[in-house]
């Protein structure tokens, strides 16, 4: 679940790998932000930098992490826009359970 209480950064987990959550913020914030556009600036293997109104920078970094992928968000003015685009990551799965192993 992502966990927004600080909402210039903002982090997340998600079943995706690092490369393909990278993917997705390019299509997403070059595609889906009609009203704030951002347009890619930087990227490298784990941040995709975004330049956008007024100059505003936006970070998406990543971290391959147990099981998972940790996200991670930093924007003064995009903020609804990464809270948004955190939606649309698919959640971490649940570890199986094993029974009976001792």
């Amino acid at each position: 679940m992502p966990s927004f209480p600080n909402r210039t950064l903002q982090q997340t987990r998600t079943s995706l790998s690092p490369g393909d959550v990278l993917s997705s913020a390019k299509q997403f914030f070059l595609r889906r932000n009609t009203l704030y556009p951002a347009f890619l600036e930087k990227e490298g293997p784990s941040y995709v930098t975004f330049r956008g109104q007024g100059g505003e920078e936006l970070v998406i970094g990543v971290v391959r992490d147990v099981g998972a992928t940790a996200v991670t968000g930093s924007t003064y003015m995009f903020d609804q826009q990464i809270a948004r685009f955190f939606t649309t990551l698919p959640p971490v799965l649940p570890a199986p359970k094993t029974e009976g192993l001792a």
